[in-house]
């Protein structure tokens, strides 16, 4: 920013994220699995724009996350450089220690571990700092897992009724850097979308950044 200050140069800030992932009643549950488990644990989590907070509409919501754990269950957890594995390492011991911070943070703020939570055993991950693939429910918007980026596989799952609260919940943090939206209504997905505090907003996709525009906050 000093830089950029000593002759006005046009700058793009990207200063972290935790998106929020809206999933409606009336999505492709299929495709939203699917695409909630890549939002969050694509490269362990370590993504900026990684869709941390899964927001579900209370109806939906113990179907989905029964079915969700259960595909967490099944990743693959081991060597980068094989092609069958899910989930790697961490970058460093450092990262490792402080998503396990997180996750010990959240329990004590009363959320539920549903699955992972801690280190794996496999010998396939014996040598690399490996963190299970972790999904907390019961969470609230002010807890700490929900409003700090943790950049490691850690889903935070919050509640709501309408889409009003959908909304109020997804900009209810101080990062504003990717969000999404799934939904088999276009057009309403796209009204909820223009209401959300975020540079990026996906319908029924995550990570996919165009070529026709920067990526930023």
């Amino acid at each position: 920013m000093a830089c950029a200050a000593e002759n006005l140069k046009k700058v793009t800030l990207e200063c972290g994220g935790k998106s929020a992932n809206i999933v409606r009643e009336d999505a492709d549950l299929d495709l939203a699995l699917d695409g909630s488990l890549y939002a969050v644990f694509y490269h362990q989590g370590q993504c900026c724009e990684a869709g941390t907070r899964l927001l579900l509409p209370r109806k939906l919501h113990d179907q989905f996350v029964d079915r969700l754990v259960s595909k967490t269950k099944r990743l693959r957890l081991g060597d980068p450089g094989d092609p069958a594995t899910d989930i790697g390492p961490l970058i460093s011991k450092r990262q490792q220690d402080r998503v396990l911070g997180y996750i010990e943070n959240g329990k004590q703020e009363g959320a539920k571990v549903l699955v992972g939570g801690g280190v794996p055993r496999e010998p396939a991950c014996a040598s690399g700092f490996f963190v299970e693939p972790t999904i907390f429910d019961g969470v609230e918007s002010k807890m700490t897992i929900a409003q700090e980026e943790i950049f490691g596989p850690v889903l935070s799952v919050l509640q709501f009724e309408t889409e009003e609260q959908a909304i109020a919940l997804a900009n209810e943090t101080i990062y504003g850097l990717g969000a999404g939206v799934w939904s088999k209504d276009s057009e309403r997905a796209m009204r909820v979308a223009a209401r959300l505090r975020a540079g990026t907003v996906w319908i029924n996709e995550w990570h996919l950044i165009s070529e026709r525009a920067p990526f930023g906050g």
